[in-house]
């Protein structure tokens, strides 16, 4: 059977719907004959990969933005069907796990990438939480004030464009955030510690890029079968916002109050109920519920088309 292109026409402010016949004639020169199928609302990307890996296609691309791969990632890992391979043709506004897999942002760059029939095989992480029995993600899930972002984005009026959307999303969420107080518990090679972290966020990293570009975590493997767990530890919100500046170059790490773990397992309890309603995840940039949350790693779990 031929690949399957899972297409979000939404994404990229709409510009893949409009210039999605001239993509695919640039996709199939490299790749040959294409099946494609279009999301029409959130979550439908997971059913239309799911349906897609058990009908037999060997290979499931995610056209879209970082949304996209998460939702044709959860279907992969529903569908149960070893050996389907995952491939990414980034169209969205963030870009975050592309930039980990070092791709520049063109169309001929993600179709060579897929075409050259290089593989990586890469871990994926399994949570319980946050309103989901089961869920997967593949970059980044954090706790804290980006989930609050999310939501604030998901409620801005179209009118406003993405990144003044981001903008005023993000002023109101430092406003309106409260510092955590979280029980981190984590596993690793059998032994387990527990942690107690104040701290506006905590991000569990498969990726090292969230939010549009901050390199939250410079050291995270994709297939090194570990997370990092990275939390910021400043406790004021001037200090925050004066730390999460340099979140975009990475320079956090190593500031004085800055939590970074390793493990295979994690466990995250808020316990100050002041900031339950605030205290929200981010899921590879999809917004979701809060905490309580379990978190897993699975190792070696998707093999991906790149370098």
């Amino acid at each position: 059977m031929t690949p399957l292109l899972v297409v979000n026409p939404r994404s990229g402010g709409g510009a893949t719907g409009r210039s999605f016949g001239a993509m695919q004639a640039t996709i199939e020169r490299a790749l040959g004959k294409v099946e494609v199928v279009m999301t029409d609302r959130p979550g439908h990307g997971i059913e239309l990969a799911r349906e897609g890996a058990r009908a037999g296609h060997p290979m499931i691309v995610a056209v879209g933005g970082d949304g996209t791969i998460h939702e044709v990632v959860n279907g992969l890992m529903q569908a149960g069907r070893d050996g389907v391979e995952l491939g990414v043709i980034g169209q969205g506004t963030g870009g975050d796990l592309r930039k980990t897999l070092g791709i520049e942002h063109r169309l001929d760059r993600y179709v060579e990438a897929i075409a050259s029939g290089k593989r990586r095989t890469i871990d994926v992480g399994r949570f319980r939480g946050g309103g989901r029995d089961e869920h997967y993600f593949v970059n980044i899930l954090s706790a804290g004030m980006g989930g609050l972002v999310d939501r604030y984005v998901a409620d801005a009026p179209r009118a406003l464009g993405g990144k003044a959307a981001y903008f005023g999303a993000s002023f109101r969420a430092l406003l309106a955030a409260r510092l955590g107080n979280v029980r981190c518990t984590i596993e690793r090679d059998g032994a387990t510690e527990e942690h107690l972290i104040r701290s506006y966020m905590i991000a569990i990293c498969n990726g090292r890029y969230f939010g549009g570009g901050m390199k939250v975590a410079p050291m995270a493997d994709l297939g090194d079968g570990l997370f990092d767990v990275v939390a910021l530890g400043a406790t004021s919100k001037l200090g925050f916002s004066l730390t999460s500046g340099k979140i975009y170059s990475g320079a956090h790490i190593g500031q004085p109050g800055t939590v970074h773990l390793r493990a295979s397992r994690v466990r995250l309890e808020l316990l100050n109920a002041d900031a339950r309603d605030v205290y929200l995840l981010d899921v590879d940039g999809e917004p979701m519920g809060g905490l309580p949350l379990e978190v897993e790693v699975l190792p070696k779990a998707l093999v991906l088309r790149a370098p």
